[in-house]
């Protein structure tokens, strides 16, 4: 249910905003397993600070952007702010990101009896990646982000096991492989089971909050200040207050979730942030009126594409997703992110010479990787483009979440763990068991909660549309030399 955050009133708090250490020296390191079952300690709050200090105590108000933290922006000596005041009786959890990490979070915390605002720019529906675009009249439905997810981990099959249960998801046993450049398909034989949503990704992301009772969604929401204040966080779009909050969670990446961080007074978070790297996509959505011409041992409905530079996959979502015959066979194309990269734009404003030439581009790169000539690909009825600029990481901290316990915020996603919609779930539940602990706890001895503070980043190995645990292939090695340019 979609509803609106509204301003509750609290007991005064504080804070206190102090210097924090270089990284390297700091003594915020985990010293207990990530769900703590440590019991409270009587001494583990800070002293509030000074009542004549007005540093902590009076509000800074401004224009976006123009808070005193904003003279310090993109840099990471801003001052780290550290709450010094007990918890609510019944704290709430802003959630600012509504993909599958933040709102698997909210479902975990519900669980742990804590409520949570999730807030989510999406304008058509929750999920980030798992993305689902219908376009009307006739239908056509395509899958543009995540094409289909794996399980390995007995927490994660719990959620898919409920998802199967309802009916939301089902096994995809139509054949996948590896495409060569000039028509050479390789099936990929998997020991474990792949599953897609019943009526695509989108749907099933919908559905992970259920029948919540104690979990608020706020869409679409641009969060774009989170700002410290009397011992909560006040979320707030475009100077417009969204909510305060005992504690947060960053669940999404990129250029936004670093200017939100930039001037948060949380520089360990913002400097780990700084440090993840991303890769850019483009996806390409194609309606035909006929079946494409595949050779007899080239029937998939999945292909992930080597030696083609414009090319890394192609899905038949009307097979996949088992869509009625007779209707337009719609297909979502993806390019690498060596393509991705070399043809970045801005991608809420795509020009549309850019727009065309990514088209034809990855038209002709379908038209290499099938063995067709010049021209041989019928033109597609529909067509659109999409530029995936923060698509998927390409390094990693391998740590299921990551919390600040002196400033009570912390980040899901993921990234943290890899690239994978198993990842994303893990990292969700993982920040929320972790919370939940924290605020059991009452907030005492933070240290003994910090985690992924200081870790450092590996790089992540896998297909450039992500990583599918459990899969018989799961790197593709990319020689550049050896693609076909189709430019």
């Amino acid at each position: 249910m979609v509803t609106t955050t509204t301003t509750t009133t609290l007991l005064p708090r504080s804070i206190s905003l102090l210097p924090i250490p270089n990284p390297k020296r700091t003594n915020l390191r985990l010293a207990s397993p990530l769900c703590s079952s440590s019991k409270p300690s009587n001494n583990g709050a800070s002293p509030p600070p000074n009542k004549n200090s007005t540093r902590s105590t009076k509000r800074r108000r401004g224009s976006y952007g123009g808070s005193r933290r904003s003279a310090i922006k993109k840099s990471f000596t801003q001052e780290q702010v550290t709450f010094t005041t007990p918890l609510s009786d019944d704290p709430v959890v802003g959630i600012i990101g509504g993909g599958v990490s933040g709102l698997v979070c909210a479902a975990t915390l519900e669980e742990r009896g804590l409520r949570s605002t999730v807030f989510d720019t999406g304008m058509h529906g929750l999920g980030g990646r798992m993305a689902t675009r219908v376009i009307h009249p006739q239908p056509l439905l395509f899958d543009h982000a995540a094409q289909f997810f794996t399980c390995t981990d007995k927490r994660f099959q719990k959620l898919v096991d409920r998802w199967l249960d309802k009916g939301l998801v089902r096994e995809w046993k139509g054949k996948i492989g590896q495409l060569e450049a000039g028509g050479k398909f390789t099936p990929i034989l998997d020991p474990e089971p792949r599953y897609v949503g019943v009526n695509g990704m989108r749907f099933l992301a919908d559905s992970i909050l259920g029948q919540s009772k104690m979990i608020d969604v706020v869409r679409p929401c641009w969060i774009s200040k989170i700002e410290p204040f009397n011992g909560m966080w006040h979320l707030s779009e475009k100077e417009q207050l969204h909510g305060q909050f005992d504690a947060i969670v960053i669940a999404h990446n990129g250029k936004c979730a670093n200017r939100l961080l930039s001037s948060s007074g949380l520089p360990v978070l913002t400097r780990q942030m700084k440090r993840l790297e991303l890769s850019a996509i483009w996806a390409l959505l194609a309606a035909f009126n006929d079946p494409l011409p595949l050779q007899r041992n080239m029937d998939f409905e999945g292909a992930f594409v080597k030696g083609v530079e414009s090319l890394s996959w192609m899905g038949n979502n009307s097979s996949k997703l088992q869509l009625k015959s007779g209707t337009p066979h719609c297909w979502t194309f993806f390019s690498t992110s060596a393509y991705g990269k070399r043809n970045k734009v801005p991608q809420e404003n795509i020009p549309n010479a850019t727009a065309e030439k990514v088209k034809e581009e990855m038209l002709q790169g379908a038209e290499l990787a099938l063995g067709l000539p010049k021209g041989g690909l019928q033109k597609p009825l529909y067509t659109r483009v999409q530029l995936w600029g923060a698509a998927l990481p390409k390094n990693t901290p391998s740590v299921p979440c990551i919390f600040d316990p002196l400033g009570r915020a912390g980040i899901c996603g993921d990234w943290l763990l890899g690239s994978s919609v198993e990842s994303a779930a893990l990292s969700g539940m993982a920040f929320a068991n972790h919370i939940a602990d924290y605020f059991e706890n009452g907030g005492s001895n933070p240290n003994q909660f910090a985690i992924g503070l200081e870790e450092t980043f590996q790089e992540v190995h896998g297909h450039d549309i992500g990583q599918f645990p459990g899969m018989n292939s799961q790197e593709v090695d990319v020689d550049e030399s050896q693609m076909v340019l189709t430019s």
